[in-house]
């Protein structure tokens, strides 16, 4: 039996997690301490990530068009992230918020699907969907039913965001790959890419005077959820996140299951794990929901992670700041808890 268990990839992967320490796994038994901790591991995040523009290039913001919908304004916007990529999105406002008072605002991400249009409702011939739907239930416009302004952005690689080849094959399929594998053999990720661009996405909310910049959100699902928890963890502007389909451990979700390659960052087990990286986020506020079907994202998994998260936001005093629920159901987007979660956070 021993020889076969050294033939099985996964036990050799598993036997090496076990091996490698974390170098800036969480010690800190101080407020002081915990600090001194979150500038080192964020530094250290964003340099394995891939790092960042050193300037950043003019927004050169563009309204494309602005539809009247019965209880909100859609906007179709595209702003610049680098010289030579232009991130589209929507922004939505609701109808009965007076804008003269600036409105909390949440940043929306969708996950591997057909992109941002999957969140606001619109189907793939363009026209809108009559209820909420898709595994990631329109949550965009589930934030706007609950009065926030949002903005959607496409993320790097879905929808209006892809290359010629992605986009013969249809509304769902996504140029993640070869983008990602692109990032990797370039000494970026596609992590870093897209969380620039949300890091961007707020830069542009800041030009808008109806967003209340002191209340700004961030919230996505799947490939959505992983741009959401690394953003958070990266840009302090941010007040409240919550992530959907996503929170686990490294271990035994993205090392052991086989995922798109946009979820590899290089060397980051030498570091942290999953919920070392959610301890960046304290004594912000984070809210966590998992399916307990979801066979990307073990649940079991998800419980531990947040139990060692929980000691981080422990150390914050911030036990309040993290929020997480349970679903009877797949990878889909559920908002019950987390809508409530935001009502105190935002």
């Amino acid at each position: 039996m021993h020889h076969e268990q050294e033939r099985d990839t996964l036990a050799f992967t598993h036997q090496l997690y076990a091996e490698t320490p974390r170098q800036l796994a969480f010690q800190a038994t101080t407020i002081a301490e915990a600090e001194a901790w979150q500038v080192e591991l964020r530094a250290k995040l964003r340099e394995l990530i891939g790092g960042f523009p050193e300037e950043k290039c003019d927004l050169q913001p563009e309204v494309l068009e602005t539809r009247e919908f019965s209880g909100y304004i859609r906007e179709t916007v595209q702003f610049k992230s680098r010289s030579h990529s232009v991130i589209f999105g929507y922004f939505l406002s609701p109808k009965h918020f007076n804008s003269s008072t600036p409105n909390p605002t949440i940043l929306c991400l969708a996950g591997h699907g057909r992109g941002v249009d999957d969140i606001i409702g619109i189907e793939e011939d363009g026209s809108m969907r009559g209820e909420w739907g898709g595994y990631q239930n329109d949550f965009a416009l589930q934030c706007l039913a609950q009065g926030y302004s949002v903005l959607a952005i496409e993320q790097f690689g879905f929808g209006h965001r892809r290359d010629a080849v992605a986009h013969q094959k249809g509304g769902g399929s996504s140029s993640c790959q070869p983008s990602a594998g692109a990032a990797l053999l370039l000494g970026h990720t596609m992590v870093g890419w897209r969380v620039y661009d949300a890091m961007r996405a707020f830069d542009y909310l800041g030009t808008r005077p109806e967003v209340d910049m002191k209340r700004l959100g961030i919230m996505g699902i799947s490939g959505g959820g992983t741009t959401t928890f690394f953003t958070a963890a990266i840009d302090t502007r941010i007040k409240a996140a919550v992530v959907s389909g996503y929170f686990n451990t490294f271990r035994d979700s993205i090392l052991s299951l086989s995922h798109c390659i946009d979820n590899y960052i290089p060397n980051v087990l030498q570091y942290a794990e999953m919920y070392d990286i959610a301890g960046l986020i304290a004594p912000r506020a984070l809210f966590i929901e998992s399916g307990t079907e979801d066979t990307i994202f073990p649940i079991e998994a998800t419980r531990f992670a947040v139990n060692k998260t929980k000691a981080i936001f422990n150390c914050f005093s911030a036990d309040d700041k993290l929020g997480f629920e349970v679903f009877e159901a797949g990878h889909s987007f559920y908002g019950i808890g987390a809508f409530e979660f935001l009502k105190k956070a935002l």
